[in-house]
């Protein structure tokens, strides 16, 4: 094995696949129950907070039976602030349960419940995220970087741009250089063949090193410092 190819593997390993499947949603056949279920995640994972709390706050609604548009609507504001403090969401619950109505409205509304809907209706991809933002009044860049990323290739539409933590961490491993980082990554994936993954999976073992380990300057402990260019002079 080669380093680049040590060096995926062993980031797969230790920082795992798709935060989708973390949660138990699957997103393979695109149904409009887990896109929903999706887009709800993505927007709690969008906000400055740490992606255990996000991930902690969204099993609580899922406890709860809030996960789909029709169920936040019904649960109101008082029900969804009240399970977003019981996942430990407390500094964003007011905003983000105003945010999660209005979104979860237009879902509703505009695309009768279905996110394929807007795809669907999406003249390409840039038009495609601009639906996504267009939803409610909360939707941000981060969150329909998230909410897409782990669509690519299974809608023919998502393309988002590699988000920031991905290009940094990419970069630190010495993976990619600057300069149209996604095309760049994309052609190191093609040439790796991991069992059991795909380009998802990378990518977000990639948002995971860059956001708990790179951005951080946590370099001592991360766990690919030994096979990272950058992390070598940090030692053990």
């Amino acid at each position: 094995m080669d380093p680049c190819t040590d060096c995926i593997a062993l980031l797969l390993q230790t920082m795992g696949g798709t935060f989708s499947r973390e949660l138990g949603i699957d997103l393979s056949s695109c149904g409009r129950i887990e896109l929903g279920k999706w887009l709800l995640a993505a927007k709690l994972f969008g906000a400055r907070i740490s992606s255990r709390t996000a991930a902690r706050t969204y099993r609580e609604l899922e406890r709860r039976g809030i996960v789909l548009p029709a169920q936040i609507l019904h649960a109101g504001w008082d029900g969804l602030v009240e399970a977003l403090d019981a996942g430990g969401y407390v500094r964003y619950d007011f905003s983000t349960a105003t945010k999660l109505l209005s979104i979860m409205k237009d879902v509703q509304e505009v695309y009768g419940g279905d996110l394929n809907n807007l795809h669907d209706q999406a003249r390409d991809a840039r038009d495609l995220e601009a639906r996504l933002k267009g939803l409610g009044k909360g939707i941000g860049d981060v969150t329909v970087n998230i909410f897409l990323r782990e669509l690519r290739s299974l809608w023919t539409k998502a393309r988002p741009a590699l988000s920031l933590p991905a290009e940094l961490a990419a970069c630190r491993l010495g993976l990619i250089a600057k300069g149209n980082p996604l095309a760049a990554l994309e052609g190191v994936w093609s040439r790796y063949q991991g069992c059991g993954w795909d380009f998802r999976d990378f990518e977000a073992a990639l948002v995971r090193l860059g956001k708990d380990y790179c951005k951080k300057g946590r370099h001592g402990l991360c766990p690919l410092r030994n096979l990272c260019p950058s992390g070598r002079e940090w030692g053990p």
